[in-house]
């Protein structure tokens, strides 16, 4: 059952995160403005945005799908150290996306690795 819940829940995640990179990648103006209030430059928000859209497809693979998830645990920390410092906007959906990917994570990267209790 929780296998099921967690490739659930990766699909849903690839699809957030694919719409987002693609969105940062088009261009989309609200996103333009808020990289630039960053200061990094635009670069910043091409380098995120192919982050994002390769990390969703990689977290449609079963053996791969724990260091996507990993990756983008790091993407979103930033994304609320950025909402909280510098960008307006409420950082709770970039939280929320941090405890799902650090769910996978977790599911995938750590709780496999657990040792099997003899009886």
């Amino acid at each position: 059952m929780k296998n099921k819940i967690a490739y659930g829940l990766q699909i849903l995640l690839a699809l957030i995160f694919l719409a987002a990179g693609i969105a940062k990648l088009s261009g989309v103006p609200m996103l333009v403005q808020g990289f630039e209030l960053l200061g990094l430059g635009q670069w910043f928000r091409y380098l995120t945005g192919i982050i994002e859209i390769s990390a969703a497809l990689i977290l449609l693979v079963p053996t791969l799908a724990g260091y996507a998830a990993a990756l983008l645990s790091c993407v979103m920390a930033g994304a609320i150290i950025a909402h909280l410092t510098r960008m307006p906007g409420s950082p709770v959906p970039a939280l929320v996306l941090l405890v799902l990917c650090g769910l996978i994570a977790w599911f995938r990267l750590l709780a496999d690795c657990r040792p099997a209790r003899s009886s």
